[in-house]
């Protein structure tokens, strides 16, 4: 399970992105680069990361499913996500 904090910080990053939504689109579109260098860093979408609800990890996360493969695998096997199923052949 990954700590508060991640998950804190993570919430955090997604305020201030919507926060500059606005403003990063018209300097954009303006292509005013120096204007976008002037605000945050986590203004930025790209510093948003996607966590797995269950545990936290970050890699190998499935956006589908909104959780990582590891979580996925326990939770299809034991017939927790409907329609899916393992395959054999």
């Amino acid at each position: 399970m990954a700590k508060q904090s991640w998950f804190e910080r993570n919430k955090k990053k997604a305020t201030t992105v919507k926060k500059y939504a606005a403003l990063r689109a018209e300097l954009k579109a303006k292509k005013d680069y120096a204007g976008l260098s002037q605000l945050p860093r986590n203004a930025s979408p790209t510093r948003v990361v996607n966590r797995c609800a269950a545990t936290g990890r970050r890699h190998g996360y499935l956006r589908k499913f909104a959780c990582s493969r590891l979580t996925f695998r326990e939770a299809a096997l034991n017939g927790l996500i409907p329609g899916v199923t393992k395959a054999s052949w």
